[in-house]
């Protein structure tokens, strides 16, 4: 028995966690159904893991969920699941065993099932493919897990040719990619300048188009306006992007992931356990300071340019697994979408970025259940996203607590 199997049959059996037989009915005062609508005094009727019918007069009530709001579980469209602290402290130490590495990222899929989060996008590790297996066979809990296995790393002419670019992608695709993932940019902490050619980008997007997958890129400065015109999927981050560039996202129905605060917060916040790792250097901290500001600004002209698609996502990495739902405050607070907005990009506009609007991102009939609970009303006060005391994912419930019991919100320590 590995690990995680017997990681997982041990919380099963202590939270008693098993698919249900008979119909559940959920009782909500206040339904946010996750495209916008607010539903009030009504009960939702599950059946084998879907979601059945919305009827304000089934019974009897399995879970009662009146005082709390009500909404589909959170999508996190970029994610990297496998990234941890090793029992070091530190990150990238490769002294961790493959048995402690394999239960830090279980830990991670928990942590972030637990913050209401029930399907995330994986991007940029090999390692994602197990951990999206196990864990839709049953393996361990956590998250729907989409993945990008490995990414397309732009390094100018040395990627390759438009050629060689289109059977990296074939190859990906073989190798069980849900989506391609391409670094059409350098990081930010070496200044994010464009590091693939519009033909290559070109190439990339097209062959994937043509496979009937989504591309999801990496993109500062002038790479966006590349990455658009290359029919690209998903555009993320996009620090330095001018007005025009996203006005041009908007034409081209481009959905757009800016990040608003928690990526940069948390790699200060742990700045002691990432630096000295590659180009976690003190001159790469100082870039990710300036440019947290930028991003604020970013976010908010993407807020203000009509008809840009911008979908939910935080780039969590090590530290941050959990803590997913924080990118919706400062969006919020520091970006300034309304509330409403934040929790649509989030659910069904996030789904619909996926191709799964069909599957999961709201509260009707035919879709998964994935549901989860919040102590207050996000719509009211943001920070009610920190305080997730329900959650349901394909109708097996994962947490159910009172309000009085989660506790007061603190940062972790680094």
């Amino acid at each position: 028995m590995t690990i995680k199997r017997a990681f997982w049959l041990t919380l099963a059996a202590a939270l008693g966690l098993a698919a249900q037989d008979q119909p559940v009915v959920i009782e909500a005062g206040t339904v946010l159904d996750g495209t916008g609508k607010i539903l009030h005094n009504t009960r939702i009727v599950v059946e084998n893991g879907k979601i059945a019918r919305i009827d304000p007069k089934a019974s009897p009530v399995t879970y009662d969920l009146r005082g709390l709001t009500v909404l589909p579980g959170w999508i996190d469209v970029h994610v990297h699941l496998t990234y941890h602290f090793a029992p070091s402290g530190k990150y990238g130490d490769r002294s961790e065993t493959p048995q402690q590495a394999e239960l830090a990222i279980a830990g991670n899929a928990w942590a972030t099932l637990m913050g209401g989060f029930t399907t995330v996008q994986s991007v940029g590790a090999a390692a994602d493919i197990p951990v999206r297996d196990d864990i839709a066979k049953g393996m361990i809990p956590g998250p729907r897990v989409l993945t990008a296995v490995r990414p397309l790393f732009g390094r100018g002419p040395e990627t390759g040719t438009p050629e060689q670019i289109r059977e990296f992608v074939r190859k990906v695709k073989g190798e069980g990619a849900d989506l391609i993932k391409i670094f059409a940019s350098g990081s930010i902490r070496d200044g994010g300048k464009p590091t693939l050619s519009q033909e290559q980008l070109n190439a990339a997007c097209g062959e994937a188009n043509a496979l009937g997958l989504r591309t999801l890129v990496h993109a500062y400065r002038d790479s966006v306006r590349m990455a658009t015109l290359a029919g690209c999927t998903e555009i993320e981050h996009g620090t330095f992007a001018t007005p025009a560039d996203l006005k041009l996202m908007a034409e081209h129905g481009t959905y757009f992931d800016p990040q608003a605060g928690l990526v940069l917060e948390n790699y200060l916040l742990f700045k002691k356990r990432f630096l000295g790792v590659g180009n976690y250097t003190e001159e790469g901290f100082k870039q990710m300071e300036e440019a947290e500001p930028l991003d604020h600004e970013l976010f908010k002209e993407s807020v203000a340019t009509k008809g840009l698609k911008i979908v939910f996502g935080t780039d969590a990495v090590a530290g941050a697994h959990g803590r997913n739902a924080e990118e919706l405050i400062d969006r919020v607070r520091d970006g300034g979408q309304k509330p409403m907005d934040a929790m649509v990009s989030a659910n069904e506009l996030a789904a619909e970025s996926l191709r799964m609007e069909k599957q999961i991102g709201s509260i009707a009939p035919g879709l998964d259940a994935d549901i989860i609970a919040l102590a207050g009303n996000p719509l009211d006060d943001i920070t009610a996203v920190r305080r997730v005391a329900f959650v349901m994912k394909g109708g097996i419930v994962y947490k159910n607590v009172a309000p009085a019991a989660i506790p007061k919100f603190a940062l972790f320590k680094p």
